[in-house]
């Protein structure tokens, strides 16, 4: 025992370890708890509690907004959209609403390049700014068209073969209809239009089918004249005929002279 104090008993403090230690594990202190609001304080808040002052005439006694009051005022910029739809639609003959899904940005140059070569033009405007612009026009029957992305062609002159044929090769761009000289047309009716003649052809057929009647009738009229003519002439030619071939005989009143 006193070996293992040293004297002193240093040795035997310093080398001790207990064979049980005691660690606390328990939770630590929840200070978070509700805790009601000191009386004070709660004065405080209700005197410094901000009252928004009532107006001087009561909201009911004041007269309705009009819609368009209401309505948020458009800026420039959806004005100026608008303008040029409204150009698109009164500068050209033939436009076409066609359903756009994504496609390649070089894919979408190339479908440019080929109908601009037949002034066909290509213009996108979203649905926001379209449709107020049809709902006010006699094109509004085109609105149950502009329900996704959409795109528009546009065309002075009605070349609806033209743009099927390069249509054809876009399988991302589906027709859904057009407007060809103030008339709506569905995709079947386009695909209709465009296998009629071209219109100098129409025109032509027309002109021959209107001056063959005249002509007919004016041969009918001219055929009598031109027989009863005819036998005129061949009698007329008969009669000369008979004179020179045959002598004049002398009438029985006359007698030859000398003979009682």
């Amino acid at each position: 025992m006193a070996a293992l104090r040293g004297g002193s008993g240093v040795l035997w403090r310093r080398g001790f370890l207990p064979a049980l230690q005691l660690v606390r594990r328990g939770s630590k202190a929840v200070t978070r708890h509700w805790k009601a609001m000191h009386f004070q304080r709660q004065k405080l808040m209700a005197v410094t509690e901000y009252v928004a002052p009532r107006p001087a005439v009561p909201p009911r006694c004041l007269p309705r907004r009009k819609e368009a009051e209401v309505a948020e005022e458009d800026n420039g910029y959806v004005r100026l959209l608008q303008r040029q739809v409204e150009e698109a639609f009164r500068d050209n003959r033939m436009i076409a609403v066609c359903q756009y899904n994504a496609m390649p940005g070089e894919d979408m140059v190339l479908l440019r390049h080929y109908l601009r070569k037949h002034n066909i033009e290509v213009k996108f405007f979203l649905n926001e700014i379209v449709r107020p612009v049809l709902s006010q026009s006699k094109y509004r029957n085109l609105l149950p068209l502009f329900v996704a992305r959409n795109i528009l062609l546009v065309s002075r002159e009605p070349k609806a073969k033209e743009m099927l044929r390069v249509l054809k090769g876009v399988p991302q761009i589906n027709l859904l209809g057009a407007c060809i000289d103030d008339t709506i047309l569905s995709r079947q009716g386009v695909e209709n239009f465009a296998k009629l003649p071209a219109l100098e052809v129409v025109q032509g057929q027309a002109v021959g089918a209107l001056s063959l009647l005249p002509s007919q009738t004016s041969s009918l009229l001219q055929r009598s004249s031109a027989h009863l003519t005819a036998l005129l002439d061949q009698h007329i030619r008969r009669l000369q005929e008979g004179e020179g071939g045959t002598p004049a005989q002398p009438s029985p009143a006359q007698s030859p002279q000398g003979t009682h």
